[in-house]
């Protein structure tokens, strides 16, 4: 099992300069071994320097504990092997330090270099020992011996440390580089994941503006035109009970046409409701490119079944307005097509707003529509003249959010359109919008 790089800085824990406690009592375990059999050594040293054993023995254990250190300054435990080998001690520690040193970020000619003054101090002294052990006559093997003896036995204590140590250093630069690694992705996954969210809260805001345009689009119309209707039969159910059952009925249709529209909103909402709780059971790493992607779609695909309203059903639209009591003028210009759904929804919605608010705010004043197909676009407007009584709307108590005009320069502006309102020098108001039409 491999960590993280923040996992590994997390678990050096070792005195000084060693990254763990093991690897400290490792290093001293070595350096007591090899301070001993320098000590042993020591004492042939001095007896063939002509010194004291004591002094050969203590010069033996000195040289020996530079093991201690050879995490440290690898090179410096290398140069005091080679400067021992004539001495003919410190084996362990050459050894070990010329894997140390090999393991370590080191330049490469430097370990050659060492290397190759380890390899030609320790041939020297092999050849050496070995032809007065033959001029002793210790051995009696022939002169080809002393060349062979010196070559593999520096071969010996010079090569295969300094290839394991090669070895273990370039696997420990490889285990470096997929902690970074590990790391970089981690932060890369975090990131995304935060980003995932940020659309995907993104997604539910935008999701909630769109649902609250449509609930306002849908309520505030119909209600408008109920209370005017229900204002209307209260003033005239004594006087004219033909009028008032005729009323009444409006009454009733346009209830039951905004309990349609807002059952068929509904579904669209569970459907997407249904569609996320299956998204939500995919990977987490996958929940913010897929799960919102795939809530997106599956809305606006619901949304796009879902039938909804067209320029066909602006007649319809003034005829609700024109039986409330509202004078409405409609004149379209250009040659008459169909549009993608979205542009007739957006334009009939901006239509239906404008006569919500003539009936929020100017009750009574004869409003103009003006509907215009031309060759990449639709315009349309709605303008109102003064109010006959400037106090009917208050009278009608019809509340108002703030948040009509507010809904359809969003709904024009989501289609690249273009959203004018504003009063119009004689008192009235007036609604414009130009919508793309390729």
């Amino acid at each position: 099992m491999t960590m993280t790089g923040e996992e590994h800085a997390r678990a050096v824990t070792g005195p000084w300069w060693w990254a763990r406690r093991r690897s400290a009592v490792l290093d001293g375990s070595l350096a007591l071994v090899s301070a001993l059999e320098c000590g042993a050594e020591g004492i042939r040293f001095a007896r063939d320097a002509g010194v004291p054993v004591a002094v050969g023995i203590g010069f033996g254990v000195v040289a020996g504990s530079m093991l201690l250190v050879r995490r440290r300054w690898p090179i410096a435990v290398v140069l005091v092997a080679i400067a021992i080998t004539p001495a003919q001690m410190g084996f362990l520690m050459g050894i070990v330090g010329l894997y140390t040193l090999a393991s370590c970020e080191v330049p490469r000619r430097i370990i050659g270099a060492l290397a190759g003054m380890s390899l030609l101090g320790t041939m020297i002294v092999t050849f050496v020992r070995v032809r007065q052990d033959l001029a002793r006559g210790d051995l009696t093997l022939g002169d080809w011996f002393v060349p062979f003896a010196a070559v593999t036995t520096s071969l010996g204590l010079t090569a295969p440390p300094v290839l394991l140590g090669l070895y273990v250093g370039a696997r420990r630069r490889l285990m470096e580089s997929l902690r970074e690694r590990a790391d970089s992705l981690e932060r890369e996954l975090q990131l995304l994941a935060e980003r995932a969210e940020e659309r995907a809260e993104w997604a539910r805001g935008e999701e909630r503006t769109r649902i609250a345009r449509e609930m306002h689009d849908v309520v505030a119309h119909r209600v408008s035109l109920m209370v005017v209707h229900a204002a209307a039969l209260q003033a005239v159910a004594r006087k004219d009970p033909e009028k008032a059952v005729k009323n009444a009925a409006l009454v009733g249709d346009m209830g039951r046409q905004a309990l349609t529209e807002l059952r068929e909103m509904l579904g669209v909402l569970r459907a997407g409701e249904d569609v996320a709780g299956r998204a939500a059971s995919a990977p987490l790493v996958a929940v913010g490119a897929a799960a919102a992607a795939a809530a997106s779609r599956a809305a606006g695909e619901e949304a796009g079944s879902a039938e909804g309203p067209c320029l066909s059903e602006l007649d319809e639209l003034i005829g609700q307005s024109t039986a409330a009591g509202m004078a409405v003028d409609l004149s379209v210009m250009g040659e008459v097509r169909s549009y993608a759904a979205e542009i007739e929804q957006t334009a009939y919605r901006v239509v239906q707003e404008a006569l919500t608010n003539v009936h929020k705010h100017a009750a009574g004043a004869k409003t103009h529509v003006r509907l215009a197909h031309r060759a990449s676009e639709i315009a349309m407007q709605v303008e109102n003249e003064p109010p006959p009584e400037p106090g009917s709307a208050a009278a009608a108590r019809l509340p108002s959010g703030g948040n009509g005009l507010v809904g359809m320069r969003e709904r024009v502006a989501a289609l690249g359109g273009v959203f004018v309102s504003g009063p119009t020098d004689t008192g009235g108001f007036r609604v414009s919008a130009v919508i793309p039409a390729v």
